[in-house]
């Protein structure tokens, strides 16, 4: 199965970039949470939301990020489908920028599709964002002007039902995840690898079209100095709705 095997090397990749780290900056601990809804309206068209707050450290203490994002949806059939949006990305007070919070406007475009093997399923998305970040004055004033980049993303997930009747209402599924992020454009030198994102946990599904996902996330991410790294340790909690809206006939 190819992309089991995909999944495998990014995992490798995962495992070898954060044996490779010369110099850790930071050893966080955070809780991730977030609603994703995917609401179908027609057959061609329908709409994504999801909206995520993240802690700061020691999984507790004081708020990260928060993000709210939108877009609109064409299904080029049951299994694939195109998506273009926006997102508005709070940075909470941190150590550049300790006494104001630091915005971000970031157009997005994804394509995404889905695969069976049995009972055993594999979502797939690439993303591309164009990030327009606040430049930062002093301790306590926002700049004028934006920090800008472009950043591509690879998304692979793989759920294995641990139920006889597959991905069905009230069973558990096992659930691996990883994410790849880079950076590219005019202002990107040193950190064309931004991060990587491992999860590895379960999945609830509660009814056909809503489920619970948890478990552990390992964030490896290089900074724009370049020699300068954060190791992320994260519990992470999101509820998944995916509503289909159609008018159904007969």
């Amino acid at each position: 199965m190819k992309c089991l095997w995909l999944l495998l090397f990014l995992l490798l990749l995962q495992v070898y970039a954060t044996a490779q780290q010369p110099k850790i900056t930071a050893t966080q601990q955070q809780v991730w949470t977030g609603y994703f809804n995917q609401a179908r309206f027609t057959d061609k068209w329908g709409l994504w939301v999801d909206i995520q707050l993240r802690t700061k450290a020691d999984f507790v203490n004081d708020l990260s990020v928060s993000l709210n994002r939108f877009g609109l949806t064409y299904y080029l059939n049951n299994d694939t489908k195109l998506t273009a949006g926006y997102a508005f990305i709070n940075f909470f007070p941190a150590d550049n920028h300790s006494k104001v919070s630091l915005p971000e406007h970031r157009p997005w475009q994804q394509i995404q599709w889905h695969t069976n093997y049995g009972k055993k399923k594999v979502m797939q998305w690439i993303r591309t964002e164009e990030r327009f970040r606040r430049k930062i004055a002093n301790d306590s004033t926002l700049g004028d002007g934006n920090n800008f980049n472009f950043r591509v993303r690879y998304n692979i997930l793989l759920d294995v039902p641990l139920s006889k009747k597959g991905v069905a209402p009230n069973t558990l599924s096992f659930i691996v995840n990883n994410e790849l992020h880079i950076n590219f454009g005019k202002q990107i030198v040193f950190n064309y690898f931004d991060q990587n994102r491992f999860f590895v946990g379960f999945k609830y599904q509660f009814t056909k079209q809503s489920n619970l996902q948890f478990g552990y996330m390992n964030l490896f991410q290089q900074l724009a100095a370049g020699n300068r790294y954060r190791n992320f340790h994260v519990a992470r909690v999101l509820f998944f709705q995916n509503l289909d809206l159609r008018n159904k006939k007969g």
